[in-house]
């Protein structure tokens, strides 16, 4: 089973990662990719970076970035191999553990259709 993690944080309050998250946050990707679940990880550039684009009545419109209506933004992702949902929400459990409680942060994770 493969499923993706999107992970969602505020854009009004999410503080820089300082160098301890970036270490834990690494050390927890380590241990993904040796078991070998982990099959992809990124971060995403800034919101102000970003275009969205719309459909509605079969009339797209272009936007560019920054949204200041964003009340939540997905800031990474990470897609894992796992036997089960369990194991990827206990995966996912260990990746927000190392975020301090200064973090509003939250994952969703989505099994990926296959074929």
């Amino acid at each position: 089973m493969r499923h993706m993690m999107l992970i969602r944080v505020d854009p009004t309050n999410a503080p820089e990662p300082d160098e301890a998250l970036i270490e834990q946050v690494t050390k927890v990707i380590e241990e993904m990719t040796k078991a070998g679940v982990l099959l992809d990880t990124a971060g995403l550039h800034s919101i102000t970076e970003a275009t969205k684009i719309a459909q509605s009545g079969g009339k797209q419109t272009v936007l560019d970035g920054p949204f200041t209506e964003s009340k939540e933004v997905v800031g990474g992702y990470c897609i894992l191999q796992t036997k089960s949902k369990e194991e990827a929400v206990e995966w996912t459990s260990r990746f927000l553990a190392v975020h301090g409680p200064e973090w509003d942060i939250e994952v969703e994770i989505r099994e990926l259709q296959e074929g």
